[in-house]
């Protein structure tokens, strides 16, 4: 008679073997990068991965801890998902669309209304309607399957800025008009950076908080400064990421 475990066998046998394989790798990669700046943070981020496919789950899983970031739970539905993310406080979500229970979609909007953490959305698709819905929910980047480490570190590195970018935010301004006029101005500000030195979007923000920071200005102030052409990031701002050889 036919064994009614041998899906879920073979499901169990193909994780073990993929795992197996990549042992070896992973090892040399951890080397590699124990003392390598990852995205905004000197430190390995703390990511929660939400995906109701165990074998996705595991690549991603397999290439975020081959970049160096550190995966602290795993859930394959949306409530789970968010059990964990209110518990760990981590430093990012990343959760896939179509998950039992609840959304993705729905699971990023509770999570980014409590401002735990920023989120990264997954999906199979790329309509519009599903892009716009991730964005109003609030989630700060957005992937589509099937992608690379070469497509999901820039997106990590992109969510996590922005987020730090809204928390700053909300922290000098009250009210939600004011946070769209600088918004606005830290966005003209942040171009010109990119345009005139070379930038990423991120090092641009950071180059804007920095400078806040060391003058005691606000960010606003900075980023209109930047627009009037009175302030200028310095030759040794220009790549904060970048080593000095």
């Amino acid at each position: 008679m036919p064994d009614d475990n041998l899906p879920q066998a073979g499901v169990i046998g193909a994780i073990l073997a993929r795992s197996w394989q990549r042992t070896s790798r992973r090892r040399r990669t951890r080397t590699v990068l124990s003392g390598r700046l990852l995205g905004v943070s000197q430190n390995a981020l703390r990511v929660v991965i939400a995906e109701d496919e165990a074998l996705i789950r595991l690549d991603l899983k397999e290439m975020l801890e081959e970049e160096g970031y550190v995966v602290v739970a795993e859930a394959a539905d949306g409530e789970t998902a968010i059990e964990k993310v209110t518990e760990l406080k981590p430093d990012l979500a990343i959760f896939d669309v179509k998950m039992p229970v609840l959304d993705g979609i729905s699971a990023a909007e509770r999570i980014a209304a409590e401002r735990i953490a920023p989120v990264v959305i997954l999906t199979a698709f790329s309509q519009r309607e599903l892009v716009e819905r991730a964005r109003d929910a609030g989630a700060m980047a957005y992937l589509v399957k099937p992608f690379t480490k070469a497509d999901l570190v820039p997106a990590i590195e992109m969510a996590v800025s922005r987020y730090t970018e809204i928390r700053a935010l909300d922290q000098e301004v009250n009210t939600l008009k004011d946070r769209l006029e600088v918004r606005k101005l830290l966005d003209r500000a942040k171009g010109l950076l990119q345009s005139e030195h070379g930038l990423t979007e991120p090092q641009a923000f950071r180059w804007i908080q920095k400078t806040s920071m060391d003058r005691r200005l606000t960010m606003r102030k900075v980023a209109e400064a930047v627009i009037e052409g009175t302030l200028s990031a310095t030759a040794k701002a220009d790549k904060p990421d970048e080593k000095p050889e």
